[in-house]
C-alpha cells in the first residue's frame, strides 16, 4: 500500500559525494532530518503497532473486536542482523499459532538478506503453526531476489500459506502475476513507491488495475491494498466479477473509517497492516530527505495537535 511501500528497511549504503557542493547539500539534509526527528516521532506514533510483538498483538486484538483482520509486519533498522530479524519473525509466528486471531506475518526479504536458509526456517515454523507468510515488496532491483527467497519458502509449505506483493507501478508486475498464479500464491496488489526505470512515467492506478485484471479469475486470493477508495472499489468490482476471493487491506494509522464503512456496506473483508518495531522512524526520514515538502506538512500537523 502507498505509505507502507514508501519505507524500505534495507536502504542502499550512502555513496561518496561527487563534489563539495553535493557533500554540503547532503549535510544540510542530514541536519534538517535530525532537527525534524522529534516531530516525525510524535506524528508517526499513531501509525505504529509499538516496538514489540506483544505491542502489535494488542493492536491486532483491538482490531479483531472491530471485526477487522490483520497482518503484523516488523520494520527493522540496519543494525539488525538477518538472524535477529528471523528470530523476531519466529516469535511472531509462535504468538499467532493458537489461531485466536485472523492474522498473518508480513516478511521483508531485504531484512533477511534474502537468505534462503532463514527463509526455509521461517517457512517450516509457519507450516507447523498454521500461520501464513507474505513477502512485502521493495525496490525493483531486488524483486528477483525476493521471488527466489519466496520460492525457497515453498519447499517447506504449501502455496496457500505464502503470498507476494505486486506494485502496479512496475511493468514487470504483469508477468509476475502469471508467476504468482502458477505457484498458487496469495497476492497483495499495491500502487508502489519505487518507479520502474524502464517505464518511470507509468501511471500507478492504471498499472494497479492492469495487474488486477491479470490476476482476476486466476489467482488464489487478492488483497487490494490501497487507501484510494475509487481505485479499491473498481478493483474489487473486477475481482468479484471474475469470481476470485479478495479483501481490502489498509495501513494501521492511516484514515480507515471511510474505507471500512464502504467495505462493510459492500460485504468486503477488511484487513489492517500493523507495522511494529524501531524501523518506522529512520525509514520515514529517508522519505523526508527525498520529499522535503513533507517536512512542512508534518510540522503543520504537529502545531495543529499542540
Amino acid at each position: 500500500m502507498e505509505v507502507k511501500q514508501a519505507f524500505d528497511t534495507a536502504p542502499p549504503l550512502p555513496s561518496t559525494p561527487a563534489t563539495p557542493w553535493e557533500g554540503w547539500k547532503r549535510g544540510l539534509k542530514d541536519r534538517l532530518s535530525a532537527a525534524i526527528l522529534p516531530l516525525v516521532e510524535h506524528v508517526a506514533r499513531p501509525y505504529l503497532g509499538g516496538e514489540t510483538v506483544d505491542d502489535a498483538l494488542c493492536v491486532a486484538r483491538r482490531l479483531a473486536q472491530e471485526t477487522a483482520a490483520s497482518t503484523l509486519g516488523f520494520w527493522d533498522t540496519p543494525d539488525y542482523s538477518g538472524r535477529e530479524i528471523a528470530d523476531i519473525y519466529l516469535a511472531t509466528i509462535a504468538r499467532l499459532a493458537d489461531g485466536s486471531l485472523d492474522s498473518y506475518v508480513s516478511v521483508k526479504p531485504p531484512a533477511l538478506r534474502f537468505d534462503p536458509d532463514l527463509a526455509i526456517e521461517l517457512a517450516a515454523a509457519a507450516a507447523a503453526s498454521g500461520v501464513r507468510l507474505h513477502c512485502d515488496a521493495h525496490g525493483i532491483e531486488v524483486a528477483d531476489r525476493s521471488n527466489a527467497m519466496l520460492q525457497a519458502m515453498l519447499t517447506r509449505f504449501g502455496a496457500g500459506c505464502a503470498g507476494t506483493t505486486l506494485p502496479g507501478r512496475w511493468a514487470r508486475s504483469v508477468a509476475d502475476a502469471d508467476w504468482a498464479v502458477a505457484y498458487g500464491l496469495n497476492v497483495r496488489v499495491v500502487k508502489g513507491q519505487w518507479p520502474d526505470p524502464a517505464d518511470p512515467q507509468r501511471d500507478m492506478a492504471d498499472g494497479f488495475l492492469e495487474v488486477i485484471d491479470r490476476l482476476a479469475g486466476r489467482a488464489r486470493h487478492i488483497a487490494v491494498a490501497t487507501h484510494d477508495l475509487a481505485l479499491a472499489s473498481e478493483a474489487i468490482h473486477r475481482i468479484r466479477a471474475a469470481g476470485t476471493s479478495c479483501e481490502l487491506e489498509l495501513l494501521f494509522g492511516m484514515p480507515l473509517q471511510p474505507l471500512q464503512r464502504w467495505a462493510a456496506s459492500h460485504q468486503v473483508k477488511t484487513r489492517i497492516y500493523v507495522p511494529f518495531g524501531k524501523g518506522f522512524i529512520p525509514n520515514a526520514l529517508n522519505v523526508l530527505r527525498q520529499n522535503p515538502g513533507l517536512m512542512w506538512t508534518i510540522a503543520r500537523r504537529r502545531l495543529a495537535v499542540g
